[in-house]
C-alpha cells in the first residue's frame, strides 16, 4: 500500500499504465482477477502449467516473474527444475536450456 492507502500499482500498470489501459485491465482484472482465482486448478498447478507454457514458447522474460510466483504458490525449486528438464523432450532442447538459464538466475540470486 502507498501512504495514501491506495493499492500499489500492478506490474502491468507499472509497465503499461496509460499506454495500454485495456491490456492492463485484462491482465489485472480478467487474467489475475478471474482466471487465476478459478478453483478447478490450485494456484500451484496453475503456476506449473504457466511455467511450462512460457518455457515451451521461449518466453523467458515472463519466466522471471512466473518462476517466483510458482515458488510462492507452493512449487519447490526441485519440482520446477524437473518440469523444465522434462520439457526438453517435448518442447525442445533450446527452449528448455533457455528456461533453465532463467531458473538458475532466479533461484540462485
Amino acid at each position: 500500500m502507498t501512504d495514501d492507502s491506495r493499492p500499489e500499482p500492478s506490474g502491468a500498470q507499472k509497465m503499461f499504465g496509460d499506454f495500454a489501459p485495456a491490456l492492463v485491465h485484462f491482465t489485472d482484472g480478467v487474467l489475475f482477477g478471474e482466471v487465476w482465482k478459478r478453483t478447478e486448478l490450485t494456484p500451484k498447478e496453475r503456476s506449473l502449467v504457466t511455467v511450462a507454457a512460457l518455457a515451451t514458447n521461449g518466453n523467458t522474460e515472463q519466466l522471471v516473474f512466473h518462476l517466483g510466483l510458482a515458488k510462492e504458490n507452493g512449487n519447490t525449486e526441485a519440482e520446477l527444475i524437473e518440469a523444465l528438464t522434462h520439457l526438453a523432450f517435448y518442447a525442445g532442447w533450446p527452449q528448455a536450456m533457455a528456461a533453465m538459464a532463467v531458473a538458475k538466475q532466479v533461484f540462485r540470486n
